[in-house]
C-alpha cells in the first residue's frame, strides 16, 4: 500500500498495515475470550443512567492520578431512554471517581451550553504535576444549536480539577482538523449501512523517549475509496507551546476494518504498546474476529507496529455473549475497564429496541489486568 504524494504527512512513516490474514487468526484464540458475566453481577456507575465510554485522569507520563485514594474517570453519560442505542445523540461527559467503596458521582464535566458540538464524545484527560490543572481533549460531534449530524471535531479545553470537581474551563478550541487527503473529513449528516466515517477519541501520549506529545485518534482513510478505510491517526507536537500538526498514521487496515476505536498508547520497559477496541461487524465479512480489545506492539512511536499474539486480540468478547462487552481502555498501570453492553442474550443479536433496553449493562463491566511480554498479551482477573 503507497500513500499519495499530495497527502500532509509525505515526511512521515507509512503506517503499518493490519493483514486480513493477521486478522483471520483471532478467530481461533479461544483462551482470550473473556468470562461471560450477567446483569446481576454489575454495579450502576450513575444509578438511573447509562454510561459507557471511558477514560481516566492521568499524568502526562501516563500515571493514572490516585487522589484521596480514588481514581477519576470520565463517562459518556445520559438518562435511561427507552433505547440506549439513542444515548449517542445525546452524549454528555460526566466525572466519576472510584475507590474502595465503588463508584461516585462528581457531576457534568462542563455547564450546560459550554461546548461547541451538539454532544460530546470520547476523548482522554492530562494531570498537570500540580494536580489541579487539566487538559481535556474531547470530541464534538455535530454543532451546537443545529440539526443533528455525525460531523466530528477534536477540541481541547483547560480548566481546574479540585475538591472532587472540575470547571473553570478556558474556551474550547480544535487541537486539529483532519486534511481531507491522508484523513478523510468525517462530516456525514447521517450514517450509511449504520457506518459514519472517524474523526474522533482524542487520546494523549508523551513519549518518554524525547518529551514530543501525540494525540491518537480513530480515522479514515483519505486515500482510498474502500468501506474498510480505518486507521488510527496521529497529531504531534514537539513541545506544549507548539500547535498539533497531522502525521501519518500510525495503523491502516484497508481491506481489513472500518473502524478502530478509542486508540491509546502505554508504555511498558521500553516498549510501545497501542490499543484500540473494534467491533466484529466492521471486519470484512467472514473475518471472523470477535468485538474486542485489539493491540499492537513498536520499539519506537515510528513502528513497525507488530499484532499481539498474532492476530492483534489481546481480549474477546466471549462466543456465548458476542455483544456483552465494548470500549477497553487500559490504563499505565495495565488495569483495564470498558463498558457492558447487550448482556444475557445468550449469543443472539439485539435487534430491537426493547431488547437492547431490557439487556444493556449501561455500567463498567469486570476489570482485568494485562500481562505483556514483548508481543504476547494476556489477561488476569
Amino acid at each position: 500500500m503507497t500513500m499519495p504524494a499530495r497527502r500532509s504527512a509525505a515526511d512521515q512513516p507509512l503506517p503499518t498495515h493490519w493483514s486480513i490474514d493477521a486478522a483471520r487468526l483471532a478467530a481461533d484464540q479461544p483462551e482470550l475470550a473473556l468470562p461471560v458475566f450477567s446483569l446481576d453481577d454489575l454495579a450502576p456507575v450513575v444509578p438511573g443512567h447509562d454510561v459507557w465510554d471511558m477514560w481516566q485522569i492521568a499524568y502526562a507520563d501516563g500515571r493514572t492520578a490516585f487522589i484521596d485514594d480514588r481514581s477519576w474517570w470520565f463517562f459518556l453519560i445520559t438518562p435511561q431512554f427507552a433505547d440506549p442505542d439513542d444515548r449517542h445523540d445525546a452524549a454528555r461527559i460526566r466525572l466519576t471517581s472510584h475507590g474502595a467503596d465503588g463508584w461516585r458521582d462528581h457531576g457534568d464535566a462542563f455547564p450546560d451550553g459550554f461546548t461547541p458540538g451538539s454532544r460530546e464524545w470520547s476523548g482522554s484527560a492530562v494531570l498537570a504535576e500540580d494536580g489541579m490543572t487539566l487538559t481535556m481533549y474531547f470530541t464534538a460531534s455535530g454543532r451546537r444549536g443545529q440539526a443533528r449530524t455525525f460531523e466530528q471535531r477534536l477540541f481541547e479545553s483547560v480548566g481546574r480539577f479540585a475538591d472532587g470537581r472540575v470547571g473553570d474551563w478556558s474556551v474550547p478550541i480544535e487541537s486539529i482538523a483532519a486534511d481531507g487527503a491522508t484523513y478523510l473529513r468525517a462530516d456525514q449528516a447521517d450514517a450509511v449501512d449504520g457506518r459514519i466515517k472517524g474523526f474522533r477519541d482524542p487520546g494523549y501520549f508523551r513519549d518518554g523517549a524525547d518529551g514530543a506529545e501525540y494525540l491518537l485518534f480513530v480515522g479514515s482513510a483519505g486515500w482510498v475509496d474502500d468501506v474498510h478505510d480505518g486507521v488510527i491517526g496521529v497529531a504531534r507536537r514537539d513541545t506544549p507551546d507548539q500547535p498539533w500538526r497531522l502525521a501519518a498514521p500510525l495503523l491502516e487496515s484497508i481491506g481489513v476494518n472500518s473502524e478502530l476505536e478509542r486508540p491509546h498508547i502505554v508504555a511498558v520497559d521500553g516498549r510501545y504498546y497501542l490499543f484500540w477496541s473494534t467491533q466484529a461487524k466492521r471486519f470484512v465479512p467472514g473475518t471472523g474476529a470477535p468485538t474486542g480489545l485489539y493491540g499492537a506492539v513498536a520499539d519506537s512511536m515510528a513502528g513497525p507496529w507488530v499484532p499481539l499474539n498474532g492476530s492483534g486480540l489481546v481480549a474477546g468478547n466471549p462466543p456465548a455473549e458476542p455483544y456483552q462487552g465494548y470500549c477497553w481502555w487500559v490504563t499505565g498501570e495495565l488495569d483495564v475497564i470498558s463498558f457492558a453492553d447487550s448482556v444475557g442474550l445468550n449469543g443472539a443479536e439485539p435487534v430491537d429496541g426493547p431488547t437492547r433496553r431490557k439487556h444493556f449493562g449501561g455500567t463498567a463491566a469486570p476489570w482485568f489486568r494485562l500481562v505483556l511480554d514483548g508481543d504476547k498479551a494476556r489477561w488476569v482477573m
